[in-house]
This record gives structure tokens, sequence and C-alpha cells, in this order.
């Protein structure tokens, strides 16, 4: 049976993720009747209706949406989708909530986990369902990783080296997402669905070190359950291998498991579609998925640089980039 047309509306809609959330409204077959965003170049609207009510103003949003939900039940607001800066994230999610809707949140859900009890909680008292996006979970390459991955033997331990760089200019750290309290810092903004999708892999964590933390690049290691794991993150492009620059590349993406590259370079463009579909059916990713990774993200900005643990090999012995 096909599920009745769900409407929509979107919460930062001029943002750089905000096309992808579209995107999926369209493709499951679903209908966007409201966004908001203080920024007003949002022509974008127009290549999926001519019938998008638009508010710069949140306060007109909100409004707006409470209007919707006092009327007939096919005119009010199902889901909103949250695409804002990721210190708004919270207090988006509550707007919508109040407003009878589920959420679809982007990455991070929050910055910090304790934000999460308080949600939990409001999800209980509204009856709302509050979801994430954790699209690595549906790559799948990925996915038939995990499969493999969880029919060996157990007690095997694997070496994981994570390096993920993409490029940004000055803008960048002008910008919210250069703002740690903002965006999280880089860990958070650029990394948080990396360690998710190795915690998915090889289990909780049982160590945690930081080997380097810059605005544009922070680094460390940390031991999972079955995994132990250098990690690397930059937004610099000097930090770009050879072979990314010489093949006009500006991002670098690379995780290897003892060794061995895993391959899911492609199959990109649609996650966000994928992730969709299995919340619309039900089988999202909520705040009990987003925990763990909230939780380990926030530890690593509290940590002290050092540690004994191997260093990944873009970082030198002092902590410094090799």
């Amino acid at each position: 049976m096909t599920a009745p047309m769900a409407n929509f509306a979107v919460i930062g809609v001029g943002g750089f993720v905000a096309p992808r959330h579209l995107k999926a409204i369209r493709d499951t077959g679903n209908r966007l009747v409201a966004a908001t965003d203080p920024n007003d170049s949002v022509g974008l609207l127009d290549q999926y209706s001519f019938d998008v009510r638009y508010f710069r103003e949140i306060e007109r949003f909100d409004r707006h949406l409470d209007k919707l939900r006092r009327g007939p039940e096919a005119g009010r607001v199902h889901w909103v989708s949250v695409c804002s800066p990721n210190f708004l994230h919270d207090a988006h999610i509550r707007l919508a909530l109040r407003n009878g809707a589920d959420v679809i949140c982007e990455k991070p859900l929050v910055i910090n986990p304790w934000n999460l009890d308080a949600l939990q909680e409001l999800e209980s008292e509204t009856g709302r369902r509050i979801a994430t996006i954790l699209q690595l979970r549906v790559h799948p390459a990925l996915v038939a990783l995990k499969a493999k991955l969880d029919a060996e033997p157990a007690g095997r331990r694997r070496d994981v080296v994570l390096t993920y760089v993409t490029s940004r200019g000055p803008w960048y750290h002008v910008s919210w997402k250069g703002l740690e309290e903002r965006s999280g810092g880089v860990a958070t903004n650029i990394g948080i669905h990396f360690f998710d999708l190795l915690m998915w892999l090889f289990g909780s964590p049982d160590s945690n070190e930081v080997h380097l933390r810059e605005p544009a690049r922070t680094a460390g290691a940390f031991g999972l359950a079955h995994a132990d794991v250098r990690w690397f993150l930059s937004v610099d492009p000097q930090d770009l291998p050879q072979s990314a620059r010489a093949a006009g590349r500006t991002t670098f993406r690379s995780i290897t498991v003892d060794g061995h590259e895993i391959e899911f370079t492609e199959g990109f463009g649609d996650l966000h579609t994928r992730v969709y579909e299995e919340t619309l059916a039900g089988r999202g990713f909520g705040i009990a998925d987003a925990r763990p990774s909230i939780a380990f993200v926030h530890q690593m900005r509290q940590a002290p640089v050092g540690g004994d643990r191997l260093r990944h090999p873009f970082v030198g012995a002092a902590g410094n980039p090799a």
C-alpha cells in the first residue's frame, strides 16, 4: 500500500545541505509547502514547486505552522527538515515538535549530549519523532562491509586509518562553521558521521586521544571494541595529498582497514533520499543512534592534546602536521 503524501517544511533552506533534503522530499513522493531562512537567496525553491510559502523570519514561519496545525489535517505540516546551523538544531527541533510535526534533522543532531535528554523527553510529551541523517549507514558498500564484519569470528582486531580533507576557503573560518561553540569544531562539523560509521562497524569506544587540534584540522587515535583507529580531518587544501592535487580534486576521503582501502567514493548522490525512505518507513535513525557519536566528539573537544597511541601518518611525533 502506498503511503499518503506528506507535507514538509524546511528550516535553513538557503544553506549548503538543503538541496539534498529538497531532492529527498521530492524523490520520496512528498510535498514541500513551507520554508524559512534569513538569507533570501532561495530561488532554488522554484525547482521544486511554485507554491511554497517562504519566510525570512523564523517567528512568522512558526506562526504559519501553528495556523496550519489548527486547520484541516490534509493541510498541516507533517514533517520539518532542519538544515540550519548546528547550534540552532536543538531550538528548531523544539519548534517543529511544538507544532505537531515529526523531524528529520541534519547531522549533528545537537552539539552537546545533554541536549539529547531534553529532546527525548519532548518526544515523549508530544508523541512526535526525531530522526537524523546518518547517511553512511545506508551506503551500499558500507552496508555490505558491516555484514561481512558481523559474519567474522569474534575477537579479531582491526587497524583502521581515517583521512578526510575537504577544502574550504577563508569564508569557512569567518562563518558559524569556524566557531567551535556554533559548529562543534572540525571534528563535529565534518567528522561526526565518520565517527558514527566506525562505531557502527567496530563497536563502542574504550579510549580517546587527540594529537592535533587547530581551527582547520584535527587528528587523534582511539580504540573501539574491535579496532584501533587513527584519524585526520582537515578543511585546509594544503593538506590534500599530492595525488589528489595532481588529479585536480579538492576533496580526499579514505578509510583503510588493515591497509586495504574501503571503496565508497561512488553512490553519495542519493544517500539523503535513502535515509528519508528509511525514516518515512519507520526505520530511521533516532536519538539513541546519534547519542554515541555526539558524546564521543564532545569528549574529543574536552580532551587534552597528547597521548601515547600511534599517530596518523599525516601527523608528526610532536603533534604537528607531518
